[in-house]
């Protein structure tokens, strides 16, 4: 009974003492939409990713009623860093509805302008001048928000000493960036200690917050390098909420001469035997909602050196067990972000082969299914197609007919031959194909009870192989994989010239997980076998099963970023890159990457192999 009083209580004063309007609230999921589409409209960068913001501590006085609920400490505020766009999952700051909509967008559009420098005031207050001075029809807008925000704000004949100081500070720089021309920042009132931070004052919607993710000077950052696998990842909760951290350093060897500590906690002979006790720094269950109550997360690098056998187990093997190089390689650009710059041989990228690869034996029923799936693109090889605005078909074409009506009544001297038809007439096929797989070490990974990913692999380019073969389109099959840009590893399958042999499957037969994954050096790699070829369509299919990485500094935004430039790069030679991918979380980057159509997830690996063909099959239809 004290239970339920007690949680009756707190949600009566927690309703109480809130200051949001619920009957205005906006929800971000019907948002999203907008949002990308103004900010990538505003400028915005292609690999920045819009997510849910985590709660952040926050300032300005608190009423009785807050102070006696325990809220207004924290809340959900914007913010922005060089991967992601954070806003809160919902908004109920004003009264309106359209305001807070209005919020959302404002939002978008300063991320957009948005230049950190770690100076808050001054970084927001540069961004909203640079957005309405390229968006001057959101300046309407931009004033209903900023005149009902400050008349939210707390009082500054309220406050006392610093307090007002602050307040005062962060009126000045809004209402100044209406004023004042982006070439001519504003400085605000004078500030005696310290830069002003958002926990210092009240929460600020209409600007950014800092993310708090770069070291602070001096400090030790935790070493990049590839996680040791978690044997208890089945245990472990879930959870992909984002949070702030901040670095800091273990000192809990600083005194390692002095010795404090009870006589009775020295352990006895049968405590000393290594079992498996229970500790208190085992998992309890309760880990994810103790990280929610702290404002951050301290990380500390523990001095371990787990990383440095991964890379041990990663390195080259010997020439004699490896596979054998062909020629002598090729040097490649690739794109540095923050430059906005593509360093020219940046990368080099080596052609090799299996050496010897053992006769492929595909079982019965990856025969079956190849069989079967030729069948169905033999039809592809005389399917006709729609030629339209001819002068003579078997059926009208409403769109010709309709222009050539236009252009009669507006010129009628100029009417001449009626071309309002269409006609069905077989065309001689023009597509070439390159294949190009990714053979990283993440294909090691178990696709199923049975099967690895880098088996589900091998049987799609066999059964694609097949197919293709029936079709009689030319193609080509390489895989990649990559230890550092000095190492892009080519591996060849199949050679455009080359039949589909026994000796083309046996390399397909012999692939095996490779290394990390340089995705925009594979791109140009395979760029570079597709310009020259003479068919008018060119296919580029990516085959992968994960982000680009590698592990000099090629992770996050730096491969993304890489691997958008080249598929653009891609785009301007003509080609039409495509990517089917297994990664359940290929939506949240490869929009980005390689567009809204450019893509296709496969959710069961196990239907990799049906899904490349059905898609080879819909791009190399005739359009008409």
């Amino acid at each position: 009974m004290e239970e339920l009083v007690g949680r009756l209580w707190h949600q009566f004063i927690t309703r109480a003492a809130s200051v949001e309007h619920e009957a205005a609230r906006v929800q971000l999921t019907d948002m999203r939409r907008a949002i990308e589409l103004l900010f990538r409209a505003a400028g915005g960068s292609a690999t920045v990713r819009l997510r849910e913001a985590t709660a952040q501590q926050r300032g300005g006085p608190r009423s009785w009623l807050q102070k006696i609920a325990g809220s207004a400490t924290h809340d959900t505020l914007p913010a922005l860093d060089t991967d992601s766009l954070s806003l809160p999952t919902s908004i109920a700051v004003f009264t309106q509805r359209e305001l807070n909509r209005d919020l959302y967008l404002w939002l978008a559009t300063l991320a957009a302008c948005h230049v950190d420098t770690g100076r808050w005031i001054d970084d927001n207050q540069w961004a909203t001048q640079c957005a309405l001075q390229v968006f001057p029809g959101l300046k309407d807008r931009y004033e209903r928000l900023l005149a009902t925000h400050l008349a939210q704000r707390p009082d500054g004949t309220q406050l006392r000493g610093p307090a007002a100081l602050a307040e005062g500070a962060i009126q000045t720089a809004l209402k100044a960036a209406l004023q004042t021309d982006p070439q001519v920042p504003v400085v605000p009132l004078a500030w005696p200690g310290q830069p002003l931070r958002p926990a210092d004052v009240a929460p600020v919607w209409l600007w950014l917050s800092p993310t708090g993710q770069s070291s602070a000077p001096g400090s030790r950052t935790t070493p990049s390098a590839p996680a040791e696998p978690d044997h208890r990842q089945g245990q472990t909760q879930q959870d992909k909420k984002r949070r702030r951290a901040h670095h800091t350093e273990d000192a809990s060897d600083r005194s390692g001469m002095m010795m404090f500590f009870r006589a009775e906690s020295i352990m006895s002979w049968s405590e000393y035997v290594k079992v498996n006790r229970q500790t208190d720094d085992d998992d309890d269950g309760n880990a994810i909602k103790a990280a929610d109550d702290m404002n951050s997360l301290a990380i500390t690098p523990d001095g371990q050196t787990s990383a440095a056998r991964v890379k041990f187990d990663l390195d080259l093997p010997a020439a004699a067990q490896d596979d054998q190089p062909l020629g002598p390689g090729v040097r490649l650009p690739e794109w540095h972000w923050k430059s906005q710059t593509l360093v020219p041989n940046h990368c080099a990228a080596q052609l090799m082969e299996a050496r010897q690869p053992e006769p492929y034996q595909p079982p019965e029923h990856l025969k079956l299914t190849a069989r079967r799936i030729r069948r169905k693109l033999e039809v592809l090889r005389a399917l006709p197609r729609h030629l339209h605005a001819q002068n003579q078909g078997e059926e009208l074409d409403l769109d010709a007919w309709v222009q050539w009506r236009t252009d009669a009544l507006a010129c009628p001297q100029h009417e001449g031959d009626a071309r309002v038809y269409s006609r069905r007439q077989a065309i001689e096929r023009s597509l070439a194909c390159l294949v190009l797989a990714d053979l990283s070490l993440s294909t090691d990974a178990w696709a199923n009870n049975e099967q690895r990913v880098v088996d589900v692999i091998r049987e799609s380019l066999y059964v694609f192989g097949e197919a293709l073969t029936a079709l009689g389109d030319p193609f080509a099959m390489l895989g990649f994989s990559s230890v550092r840009r000095q190492n892009v590893r080519m591996h060849l399958l199949k050679r455009f010239n080359e039949p589909w042999n026994a000796m083309v499957q046996a390399r397909v037969g012999a692939i095996r997980p490779g290394y990390y994954t340089r995705m925009g050096a594979a791109i140009r790699y395979a760029i570079k076998g597709l310009e020259d070829r003479p068919e008018r369509q060119r296919l580029l299919l990516l085959l992968t099963d994960g982000k680009p990485n590698d592990l000099d500094v090629y992770e996050g935004r730096h491969g993304l970023e890489d691997t958008r430039q080249a598929v653009l790069e891609a785009k301007a030679a003509g080609l039409h890159p495509y990517c089917v991918t297994i990664d359940h979380e290929a939506h949240d980057y490869l929009p980005s990457l390689f567009g809204h159509q450019g893509f296709a997830v496969v959710h069961n690996p196990t239907d990799l192999v049906s899904k490349l063909s059905t898609v080879y099959a819909r791009l190399a239809t005739p359009k008409g």
